[in-house]
C-alpha cells in the first residue's frame, strides 16, 4: 500500500499547496513530487534523482514547452484574429452569427493557447461588443465566452493533454501517437456541443445578426487572412506523415528507423511555427530586443509549464518504482463487471466537483490517474477514458464560483458574475458532463 499512500499524498499536497496556499501549479506539482519520493524511505535520494532524470528526459516535457512558445508567437502574429474576422464575414449576417463566431473563435484560439482565462480575455474582448451590438445582453455575452473558454484544454497539445500522458496509470498504456487524432476529434465534439448550445441561446434570448459595421466583406477578410489557414493546415502534415496509410507510405520510403528518429511531438510545433513565422512576419518583432521582450513576457508561463511537466513525469516514475500498478490492481479489479456508463458518470461527477476550485491542469494532476484507472477497469477503452477525463476536467470555466474565465468574461461585459452562475451550469457544465459520459461509452465517437 506504500505506493497508494504516496499517490494520496501527491494529490493532497497539490490541493493544499495550490488551493490552500495559493501557489502556482508548477510549484505545487514539484512539492508533490518530493512528497512521493519521501515514501521511498532510505531510498529517498535515489528516488528523487531517478524521478527527476525521467522528467527531464521525456519528449513530452519538450513538447509542452515548445507549444507554449509557438502558441504565443501565433497569437502575437495575429493568426487567430484574422480567422475570427473571416468567421464574422461568413456568419455575421445570420441571426446569432456573433455567438457562433465567438464559439468557433474560442475553439480555434483555445486550440493554440490552451488557457481558459486567456481565451476569455482575447476572444471576449473581440466578440462581446459584437454580441451586444447584435442584441445579446451582457449576461448572455459573458455566458457564451465563459462557457466556451475551457474548450482549448481538450485539444492537443494542452497542458491537460500532456499531464494525462504523464499520469502514472497512463504511462505505458498510451503514447502521444495513440491519442493525438482522437483528441482533435474530442475537441471538435466540444465545439459542436457548444454550437448547439449557442443555437438554443440565440432562439431563447432573441439575439439577431451582427451590426453591419462589424461585418467586413468576405473578399476583404479572406484576402487579408487566408494565409492564417495555412498555419492550421500545417498541423496535418506531420500527422499524415506518421499515421494511417500515408504514414505507412512515408515509412516505406525512408525506413522505419528513420521515421522514428524524431517523434511526432517534436515535428508538430515545428510544423506550426515555420508557416506562423512567415505569415505573421509583419506583426512579429524585427529586432533582437523585440524578441527578447516577447520571450520575457512568455518566460513566467514557460517556467510553470516546465515545472509542471517535469514534476508530473518525475512523480510518475517514483510511483511506478514504488509499485503503484501492482498495488492498484486489486482495487481496480473490483470495478470489473460494473457498467462503464455508471463508472464514467461517477468519475465525471467527482472530477467536475474537484475542477470547481482547481484549474483543468491541477484537476488532472490530482485525480487524472485515478479517473483513468477507474474507467479502464470498468472496460472503457483507454483512449476513450483518456478523452473523457480531459473533457470532465475542462468544465473548469463553467464551474462557479471558482471559474476564473467566468470572471474575466463578466468584467469585459461589465456585469455581476453571480448572475451567470446558474445559466453557465445549465447551458455548459451539464452538457460537458454528458459529453464526457457519452465519449467514455463510445456514443460520442472518437477512434480507439
Amino acid at each position: 500500500m506504500n505506493a497508494i499512500w504516496a499517490l494520496v499524498a501527491f494529490i493532497a499536497v497539490i490541493v493544499v499547496w495550490n488551493v490552500g496556499l495559493k501557489r502556482n501549479i508548477g510549484e505545487s506539482m514539484f512539492v508533490g513530487f518530493v512528497a512521493t519520493a519521501l515514501f521511498a524511505g532510505t531510498g529517498f535520494p535515489a528516488a528523487l534523482w531517478e524521478g527527476l532524470l525521467s522528467g527531464l528526459q521525456n519528449d513530452v516535457t519538450y513538447a509542452a514547452i515548445a507549444f507554449v512558445v509557438v502558441g504565443d508567437i501565433l497569437t502575437r502574429a495575429g493568426v487567430i484574429q484574422r480567422i475570427v474576422d473571416m468567421l464574422s464575414s461568413l456568419v455575421g449576417r445570420f441571426r446569432g452569427g456573433s455567438i457562433h463566431a465567438a464559439t468557433i473563435g474560442s475553439g480555434l484560439f483555445g486550440a493554440v493557447a490552451h488557457n481558459g482565462s486567456a481565451t476569455a480575455a482575447t476572444i471576449g474582448s473581440i466578440t462581446i461588443p459584437w454580441m451586444q451590438r447584435s442584441g445579446a445582453s451582457g449576461e448572455t455575452s459573458a455566458l457564451v465566452i465563459s462557457g466556451n473558454a475551457g474548450v482549448g484544454a481538450v485539444f492537443p497539445f494542452s497542458g491537460a493533454f500532456f499531464l494525462m500522458l504523464a499520469a502514472p496509470t497512463v504511462v505505458g498504456v498510451l503514447t502521444a501517437d495513440d491519442v493525438i487524432v482522437a483528441m482533435f476529434l474530442a475537441g471538435i465534439w466540444m465545439v459542436l456541443v457548444r454550437l448547439a448550445v449557442g443555437y438554443v441561446l440565440v432562439r431563447r434570448r432573441g439575439v439577431g445578426a451582427m451590426a453591419e459595421a462589424d461585418v467586413q466583406p468576405i473578399s476583404r477578410t479572406f484576402r487579408v487572412g487566408w494565409s492564417s489557414l495555412i498555419v492550421l493546415a500545417a498541423i496535418a502534415v506531420p500527422i499524415l506523415a506518421t499515421a494511417g496509410s500515408t504514414g505507412a507510405w512515408v515509412i516505406a520510403q525512408v525506413g522505419e528507423d528513420a521515421a522514428d528518429t524524431i517523434p511526432l511531438l517534436v515535428w508538430l510545433p515545428v510544423a506550426m511555427l515555420v508557416p506562423g513565422l512567415i505569415v505573421g512576419r509583419k506583426l512579429l518583432p524585427t529586432t533582437a530586443a523585440g524578441w527578447w521582450g516577447m520571450f520575457g513576457h512568455t518566460s513566467p508561463k514557460l517556467a510553470i509549464v516546465a515545472a509542471t511537466m517535469i514534476s508530473s513525469f518525475s512523480a510518475s516514475e517514483v510511483l511506478s518504482n514504488l509499485g503503484l500498478g501492482e498495488q492498484l490492481a486489486p482495487v481496480v479489479e473490483q470495478l470489473h463487471g460494473v457498467p462503464g456508463i455508471l463508472v464514467a458518470a461517477v468519475v465525471g461527477i467527482v472530477v467536475i466537483i474537484i475542477a470547481g476550485p482547481l484549474s483543468t491542469t491541477a484537476t488532472l494532476a490530482a485525480v487524472g490517474a485515478v479517473a483513468f484507472a477507474a474507467m479502464t477497469a470498468a472496460g472503457v477503452p483507454p483512449v476513450w477514458a483518456f478523452a473523457a477525463a480531459i473533457v470532465f476536467a475542462a468544465s473548469e470555466s463553467a464551474s462557479p464560483p471558482g471559474a476564473a474565465p467566468l470572471y474575466v468574461a463578466a468584467a469585459i461585459a461589465n456585469i455581476n458574475p453571480v448572475r451567470i452562475f446558474q445559466p453557465v451550469i445549465l447551458y455548459y457544465l451539464i452538457p460537458t458532463f454528458l459529453l464526457g459520459v457519452l465519449m467514455a461509452v463510445g456514443i460520442a465517437w472518437i477512434p480507439q
